[in-house]
């Protein structure tokens, strides 16, 4: 062994060529951690390494760190570490350091996935998330199935309140989106039929078009964007300041308390919002073809009673509770499994409105193909 190579208050370093003994002194505190870091600094480390704390004081877990971080080998090195001369309470602190230090280390980047791996990747979680609301599906209909063998688990008071805030305080804005959207379409259609003399066929179309096809989709998109996400938002709330826990807690099953009635409620108020629908458009385009088809009120009524036939009404009303248990199926269902924070709650919100309008898009074109093929 060659002298001391480096000599401070608080170690000594004894070397040869390819060992070092690290005599440690004195009490390594907080309040020397720059110098110490300094000194330590300087040292060129060989491949192995004996730390002696025979002479240590003491030594806190911010100088243990220190003193592990300038030991650590560099990349692509090796280095053999042997403690000796370590009091217990000494040791036990560098160990938690070290295997904090170690814990903390932050993990290899992932890989970039290529184009197949994202196809494959956004497939899964698709699929995951179709078997999620199929099964939300039939748990939401096993507590509808319950509530009838028992009604008495009905929830009048929380029924009747989905039923103002999905029905009732949805009628004017319905109201007068499907007003404007019977405007828009008498208007587009008499550009075209004043072409060929074909004025009065506009009620016809106006009529079939709103009653079948638009007044149901329109309905259930602003019911999706309003209903659902305020259950998803709610329920979100509750999940997030553990509500639901408490419920399940008291003995309550949270189906029947918080999810049946938002499905119930919304069943039953979206096929009477689309007749306020049917009726708020066809009003909006007698209002148009008066004044660009000399269409009168009473030349469109009477032209409204022969052209639609009653079929057309009863498909668009058939396609609304089918739209709206998808719709409360599916943001009572992101609702109840949104994740423990607010920004999943937001996220959670987002994405019920893009499903339940993707939903409502994809069984309107289910609904053609089979009627078409039943020739209605």
């Amino acid at each position: 062994m060659h002298g001391p190579a480096s000599s401070t208050q608080w170690f000594r370093l004894e070397t040869d060529d390819t060992r070092a003994t690290l005599r440690l002194s004195g009490s390594w505190r907080i309040a020397y951690l720059a110098e110490l870091d300094a000194a330590l600094g300087r040292v060129t480390w060989p491949a192995q390494v004996e730390v002696d704390a025979s002479a240590l004081q003491d030594i806190d877990s911010a100088c243990a760190l220190v003193l592990l971080r300038h030991l650590e080998p560099a990349a692509g090195a090796t280095r053999s570490l042997t403690w000796t001369g370590w009091r217990e309470v000494d040791a036990r602190i560098r160990d938690r350091v070290q295997a904090m230090a170690q814990a903390a280390t932050p993990p290899a980047a992932p890989r970039r996935r290529g184009t197949l791996g994202q196809i494959g990747w956004h497939s899964a979680a698709l699929a995951a998330l179709l078997a999620g609301h199929l099964a939300f599906f039939g748990a939401t209909c096993a507590a509808l199935a319950a509530l009838l063998v028992r009604p008495t688990r009905l929830r009048p008071r929380e029924l009747s309140a989905q039923l103002e805030r999905a029905g009732l305080n949805a009628i004017p804005v319905v109201a007068l989106v499907t007003s404007l959207i019977g405007v828009v379409l008498a208007y587009l259609l008499a550009l075209q039929a004043t072409k060929y003399g074909a004025n009065i066929f506009v009620v016809d179309g106006v009529a079939i078009g709103v009653t079948r096809e638009f007044a149901p989709i329109i309905v259930a998109v602003i019911v999706a964007g309003r209903s659902g996400a305020a259950f998803t938002a709610q329920l979100g709330s509750m999940r997030l300041t553990e509500e639901i826990d408490a419920i399940r807690t008291l003995g309550l099953d949270p189906w029947q308390v918080l999810v049946v009635p938002r499905v119930l409620a919304l069943v039953v108020a979206l096929p009477l919002l689309v007749f306020v629908g049917d009726v708020s458009s066809l009003l909006g385009a007698m209002l148009i073809t008066a004044p660009m088809l000399d269409i009168g009120p009473g030349v469109f009524v009477e032209r409204l009673q022969s052209a639609l036939d009653l079929r057309h009404v009863i498909v668009g009303l058939v396609k609304a509770p089918v739209f709206a248990f998808v719709i409360a199926v599916i943001g009572t269902r992101m609702g109840m499994t949104v994740g423990r924070d607010s920004r999943a709650v937001g996220a959670a919100t987002t994405s019920t409105v893009v499903q339940s309008i993707v939903a409502v898009i994809l069984l309107d074109a289910a609904f053609a193909v089979v009627l078409q093929a039943l020739g209605w």
